[in-house]
């Protein structure tokens, strides 16, 4: 994909379902008994991947577009499939389905692309072997392909070393097939899509501070589920509406979970003309419009208990710093180097290579603001976040900015470049 500066960007636009809620609604839909009606379902790889791995367990889905209908096999009604899980790039799916099949009776293999065969599995292998799961690293290295041995399953009470919501939700999907109250304690609280979502299944599940539980079910009822725009992927337009000059856009209906909208937060740290209209809350998942418009940003400090909140957002957020004045820092986010990619280290280069002052730390980055952007090629690594990081910067840049790989944005949204050229009347 090839970019040049423009000059504004103007309109409205909804944003793709969001991508956590789009898995678990089908993996839960699955798992319970009658028929579940999902909207605005994000169509994305990720997200049919899992469509895909419910379907080769025996379950019947039916997708149209954004709408999908889950007839769900109850919660012991998944059938071993006839070959291994084929996961694709969804860190989601292998960790939470790994917590589902630890607790059937049959065996199964999961495995991915090469990307995704690199990420660390320890962390829910570790808590789910505690619960009494048969689940083995294929090559030993703590990575897919994962060999999982359905068992019965007991409880635990487990301190995550790490915010989690994927670690959290592995443990506690487990737990449904447990001999009693199964618990995770964060460090701090991380999205919570999961809690809100067990509950409105009909699912046992209390939250304090930042430990939940669940209690097994007999069953799980069918609901439906009307999925919010994802904040994640909203991220991307609302950076791109304060850092392009005379821009002013509106993004309909995104999701403003409070453990998810910490990019606002930081918005509003940062001197963002940024406003909410229209909120509404479906189940504890409120959604509200938000309208940007370019502003003058300054620097500020990222960290803490705010991270979990906008770990996908950051590379987004060391771009907004890019056009900032003064510095900004972002820090506690070593968990960046395990995502789709080394997502400090392939931020920090490209924001180099096309001009910024950004620095690598341990844990996350220190970025300078002011200096004035060149187009470059960028390596994105088949990262979708990085590709459209750079889309955005490149659309601010002096020169032509190429993005190699550009298609990695379909795992998350596919018609990107589609409402891009849209806001910029091309």
């Amino acid at each position: 994909m090839k970019l040049k500066k423009v000059e504004g960007l103007k309109g409205t636009i909804s944003i793709p379902g969001d991508k956590s809620i789009s898995h678990r609604a089908v993996m839960f839909g699955s798992l319970a008994k009658g028929t579940t009606h999902i909207t605005n379902f994000l169509s994305g790889a990720d997200c049919l991947a899992t469509i895909d791995c419910f379907r080769a367990m025996g379950v019947r889905i039916e997708q149209e577009g954004t709408v999908v209908t889950v007839h769900g096999n109850g919660l012991r009604g998944l059938k071993k499939p006839e070959k291994q899980l084929d996961v694709g790039n969804s860190g989601t799916t292998t960790r939470l389905i790994s917590g589902i099949l630890s607790g059937q009776d049959f065996e199964v293999t999961l495995s991915g692309d090469a990307s995704l065969n690199k990420r660390p599995m320890g962390r829910i292998m570790k808590p789910l072997s505690m619960m009494g799961a048969e689940i083995e690293s294929v090559n030993g290295d703590g990575c897919a392909p994962l060999k999982i041995t359905g068992k019965p399953l007991k409880a635990v009470r487990y301190e995550s070393p790490v915010a989690s919501a994927q670690v959290k939700s592995a443990v506690l999907l487990a737990g449904l097939y447990a001999d009693g109250r199964t618990s995770v304690t964060e460090p701090a609280l991380s999205r919570n899509h999961t809690e809100l979502m067990l509950k409105s299944f009909g699912v046992q599940v209390l939250s304090e501070g930042t430990t939940a539980s669940v209690m097994p079910p007999k069953e799980m009822t069918a609901t439906d589920i009307a999925v919010p725009g994802d904040i994640s992927s909203a991220a991307f337009f609302i950076a791109a509406g304060l850092v392009t000059p005379d821009s002013c856009i509106t993004l309909k209906q995104v999701g403003i979970n409070p453990t998810r909208n910490g990019i606002i937060k930081v918005c509003e740290a940062m001197g963002a003309d940024l406003t909410m209209s229209n909120v509404k809350d479906d189940n504890g998942e409120p959604t509200a419009d938000i309208t940007v418009k370019t502003s003058r940003l300054k620097g500020t400090e990222i960290g803490g208990e705010l991270i979990p909140t906008l770990i996908d957002e950051i590379p987004v957020i060391a771009l907004m710093a890019a056009f900032a004045e003064g510095e900004t820092v972002i820090k506690n986010a070593a968990e960046l180097k395990v995502k789709e990619s080394n997502r400090i280290d392939l931020t920090v280069d490209n924001l180099v290579k096309m001009g910024a002052d950004a620095e690598a730390t341990d844990d996350g980055m220190i970025i300078r603001g002011g200096n004035p952007l060149r187009g470059a090629t960028i390596h994105c690594k088949y990262d979708h976040r990085i590709a459209m990081t750079f889309s955005v910067a490149g659309i601010n840049a002096q020169g032509t900015t190429v993005i190699e790989d550009a298609e990695c944005v379909d795992v998350s949204y596919p018609n990107f470049y589609e409402q891009l050229q849209m806001l910029a009347g091309q």
